[in-house]
Parts: C-alpha cells; structure tokens; sequence
C-alpha cells in the first residue's frame, strides 16, 4: 500500500520522469525545505531542487551528484497553485502546491525563502503548464 501511494504522490521518481534533467547542475532554485509526508504525515529536512519543470528532493544537498537518485520528483507543470499556507498549517513560512488530486505542504526557514520559492515555482507552473494551442482554438464567430 506504502508502495502505491508513494507512486501516486510522485514520491517514488520512476528515471524517466527526470530523464535529460541535470539537475545536479545549475538549477533554477535549489534550498532546504521541510516537506510534509504524504502517507505519514511527519515533517522532514530535504533539499530541493527545482529545474526545468520539475522540483526535486533528496535526503540532503552533500549528495546531489549526476549519479544521485531523487527521493522525489514533482511536475510543476501538472500543479495548479502554489500559494501561502501558514494559516491552514499554523506555522510560519508554510506554502503548499496543489495538484488536482493532492496538495503538499512546505515550510521554508524565513519568509524570504519563503516568497522565493513561491515566486521561482509560480514562473516554473506558468512555463511548463500545457496551454492552449492555436490548432485547438474555435472561432465559434465563423463556425457553421
């Protein structure tokens, strides 16, 4: 069950959903942050990286190497907010990032870091969300 519900929750990266991402190398954002588990909902340190559509964790930052295997991955692109949380968690420097099917929690060392990391992944949702093509616009106006 473990096992499943870490899939669902990106928690268990498959390589092809970080496959031509260095992400050991010149990231767009990277910081610790402690992370809410999924399935037990105690709080961990991890470092996190955010690159190319994607944010990362790993156990710590020592070990972030082109050989390193991510504890998690997330699409951003897939994400529809990312916004303040310090209300529903109670803590201070608290954001979370909602999915349709899920919202994880994050709690940032300052406010700073805080607005950072809130602003670096809203540009990263913006630039990596599937939008509208050209191809899939109706002109209801001209349609017969």
């Amino acid at each position: 069950m473990e096992t499943l519900w870490r899939v669902a929750t990106f928690q268990d990266p498959d390589p092809e959903d970080y496959k031509g991402v260095e992400f050991w190398s010149n990231p767009e954002r990277s910081g610790w942050l402690t992370k809410q588990g999924d399935y037990i909902k105690t709080w961990r340190r991890r470092w996190f990286v955010l690159k190319q559509g994607k944010l990362f964790w790993f156990k710590d930052s020592a070990n972030v190497t082109r050989a390193s295997v991510p504890r998690g991955v997330i699409p951003v692109g897939r994400c529809l907010t990312v916004k303040g949380a310090e209300d529903v968690l109670n803590k201070p420097f608290a954001f979370e990032l909602a999915t349709g099917e899920c919202t994880m929690y994050f709690v940032a060392d300052t406010e700073k870091d805080k607005e950072d990391w809130i602003n670096s992944i809203g540009r990263s949702i913006v630039q990596h969300s599937r939008s509208v093509t050209e191809s899939e616009v109706v002109d209801y106006d001209n349609r017969r």
